[in-house]
């Protein structure tokens, strides 16, 4: 939903609390002068339409996905918004390449490179179908979901703490939205082209503007290919993302966003620890088979949305999105490593299909009761889920066992054939109604309330045995915050909210897993510069979350729903135009994630790929020369804790067993432009400056992703 901004009412200068004076110094750093920054020169806040952008903003004062008019500041929950202006600045073409630069974010196992996974405060999604995530407020990872590309995106909102009060089903930590760059009523025109490290070639294409007086189009098409630093592996991409908008009336407007997604590269599961340590193989080393070829992944989307304002008080909302998604193709995958170098390996077919379809419908509007505002939110919606899974294995042992060795690889061996492993179909079908209040208090008073109700339905067909498992579960997702702004640049909030999350399988006796539970408590402070161009936030957190999927004790290789995480810390999020020339992003988050009861797990012990501290500064300076032309030139250090690499159990905890763990590591990058007229560009990104080897995720000791090393990447830019 596209929020209409309301600056609402100020709060009166009532003096600083002592709270957020103790907490001032760490959030605003150096002294900004407000009065040098409003007259900032006007040719250096120049947004572009297409292309990349200059001096554009770091900070939004508004999030989509949050469903309120209510300013950020305002809001009592800690939201991070990365702009097309940051996403630009980092180079960025895919969701990877921003995540470093996001607090309290840790990359999960990516599938071999096949789909996004990450982890927010620490409580990661389903480890096959990856974190929540909406794509303009319609759910977007439901099924099996390509890297995400950036050409057709505007801005990434990370909505911190449980969403579920308004989109369901999700995890407690945060729930990512997308939004679609949208059609101009001013036609523009870009095309960019890179070259880089690795074979890298991409091009991308963005076009928008008026046909018509009541029609306004966007198309973004990109095209992708690329080697690697991974011997045999490659990437194809396609990318085609249209819009459009269409007034239908004075107070009326149809809008389409669609986008196809091919992407295509070899599942690769990464290097191996050897003797629990890491280095001992290159990190270009290839451990699958060549001849498995690519695997493709493929995803559409097709959203359509009604919106009608019904006078100035209240408007509507009518949505449907439909998404497809498929995986195909065979891999080649390891499984142990034996003390002579030997890796024993899997091979394996995926056949995987998804339909998704969900409508959704929205009431929104102003009314007073006194001297209170509300603005009220009422919602329906309603989607029907199904996932065919199949997955064809072999796993040889005996005198021909399929093995390579980690040392001296020899590729090209007869190759098994796989038998089926999984057959499942699996339908979802949920009907929720959701209500959301934003009152305004007094002037310096806001408080936020809001519930869902959903009705789900859920079976799981296994075709090998021909058991279907179902159940009905029913979820009440209540959600309370209040922000108290003590003065027109500060505001301390408090929320609470509760979660629930879809168990996907089900138990030794063919019953289905009851849904996870989450609970999530926030704490925390925001400060905005009087010109709004900066913005920070710093918050206390505290989520607990049970009936996690965990061993069961009595049927060896099956599993019940008993489990419990739990996740505390801290987070500080800055982002601005801080000088006329400088802009700044920077983020610092202590994280302490725990297993509070398992049946086999280490409890008391960490999650896999989760840091205790990360970090990221990103800044670029910018300024014209003496001829016109304009600059910029910037760079990002980011750092990532040490993180467990495999699961740990309480019997090696017991035995005092060496833990797994993935080395911290620290990165640094390079970016710069030149402006050399006023419609051509010259780009320079040079990632991971000092060629630094580390990794970046890892799933097991013989599933572990290394980080790429350094590599330059040269781009032009064009408007017409």
């Amino acid at each position: 939903m596209t929020s209409i901004h309301s600056t609402g009412t100020r709060a009166p200068a009532f003096g600083l609390p002592p709270l957020a004076i103790a907490i001032s110094a760490l959030l605003a750093g150096p002294a900004f002068s407000q009065t040098s920054m409003a007259r900032a020169d006007a040719t250096l806040s120049t947004i572009e339409v297409v292309g990349r952008t200059e001096s554009g903003a770091y900070h939004s004062d508004e999030a989509a996905g949050a469903k309120t008019n209510l300013p950020l500041r305002e809001l009592p929950q800690s939201v991070r918004i990365v702009t097309r202006q940051a996403i630009d600045d980092l180079g960025a073409t895919k969701l990877d390449d921003v995540l470093d630069y996001v607090g309290g974010v840790s990359r999960q196992n990516n599938f071999g490179g096949l789909w996004d996974n990450i982890a927010i405060r620490g409580l990661p999604g389903n480890e096959n179908t990856g974190m929540a995530t909406l794509l303009n407020g319609f759910s977007s990872n439901r099924g099996f979901n390509a890297p995400r590309d950036l050409a057709g995106v505007e801005r990434i909102e990370f909505l911190k703490g449980t969403a579920a009060a308004l989109y369901g089903s999700s995890e407690p930590g945060g729930t990512l939205n997308i939004v679609s760059k949208s059609p101009q009523w001013k036609a523009a025109n870009a095309v960019e082209g890179y070259v880089g490290s690795y074979g890298q070639k991409r091009g991308a294409f963005d076009s928008t503007g008026p046909v018509g007086d009541n029609f306004a189009y966007r198309l973004n098409v990109a095209v992708e290919d690329r080697d690697s630093f991974r011997d045999y592996i490659g990437a194809k991409r396609q990318v085609i993302a249209p819009a459009f908008t269409w007034k239908l009336g004075r107070d009326t407007l149809l809008e389409y966003t669609g986008e196809y997604l091919r992407h295509q590269t070899p599942l690769d599961r990464g290097v191996v620890a050897v003797n629990n340590s890491l280095g001992a193989i290159a990190r270009t080393r290839f451990l699958g088979e060549p001849a498995d070829g690519d695997v493709t992944v493929q995803n559409q989307t097709h959203q359509f949305i009604l919106s009608h304002e019904w006078n100035s008080t209240w408007r509507s909302r009518l949505g449907l999105s439909w998404r497809g998604t498929s995986v195909n193709g065979f891999s080649t995958e390891a499984t142990a490593l034996q003390s002579n170098g030997d890796l024993t390996r899997q091979r394996r077919f995926r056949n995987y299909d998804s339909d998704d379809i969900a409508l959704q419908a929205e009431l929104q509007g102003n009314v007073n009761t006194g001297s209170i505002e509300h603005e009220l939110l009422f919602g329906v919606e309603s989607f029907r889920f199904k996932m065919d899974t199949l997955m064809l294995r072999v796993n040889p042992t005996g005198p021909r066992p399929y093995a390579i060795n980690v040392f001296n690889p020899v590729y090209g061996q007869l190759q098994p054939v796989p038998t089926p492993n999984t057959d499942t179909v699996e339908h979802q079908r949920d009907t929720a109604i959701y209500l959301q209040d934003a009152i305004k208090l007094a002037p310096g008073w806001r408080l936020v309330a809001g519930v869902r109700v959903d009705n789900y339905s859920q079976s799981l067909l296994n075709r090998k045995t021909n058991v279907t498992a179902n159940q009905e579960p029913s979820a009440t997702s209540p959600r309370i915050g209040v922000s108290w702004l003590p003065t027109e640049q500060w505001t301390l909030f408090a929320n609470a909210g509760r979660s629930f999350r879809l168990n996907v399988g089900s138990d030794f006796a063919a019953a289905a897993f009851a849904p996870e539970n989450g609970r999530s408590l926030e704490l925390g402070t925001k400060w905005e510069s009087a010109d709004r161009r900066i913005g920070a936030t710093a918050a206390l957190f505290d989520i607990r979350k049970r009936d996690v999927l965990t061993a069961d004790p009595v049927n060896t290789g099956y599993s019940i729903s008993a489990g419990e995480i739990r996740s505390r810390g801290l987070e500080i999020d800055f982002a601005g135009q801080v000088t006329k020339h400088w802009r700044l992003n920077a983020s610092l988050v202590v994280n302490d994630v725990e297993i509070a009861k398992d049946n086999t797990l280490e409890v008391g012990g960490q999650l896999l790929n989760v840091p205790r501290v990360n970090g990221s500064v990103l800044a670029v300076y910018e300024d014209a020369l003496a001829n016109g032309q304009r600059y910029g030139i910037g760079g990002g250090v980011t750092h990532v804790g040490k993180r467990l690499g495999q699961a740990r159990t309480q019997a090696e905890a017991n035995a005092n067993a060496a833990a797994f763990d993935l080395p911290s590591y620290t990165t640094a990058k390079l970016v710069a432009y030149w402006r050399l007229t006023p419609a051509l560009r010259l780009t320079l990104d040079v990632d991971n400056l000092f060629d630094k080897t580390y990794y970046t995720s890892s799933y097991s000791r013989v599933w572990v992703t290394p980080g790429s090393p350094r590599a330059i990447t040269v781009g032009l830019q064009a408007k017409f």
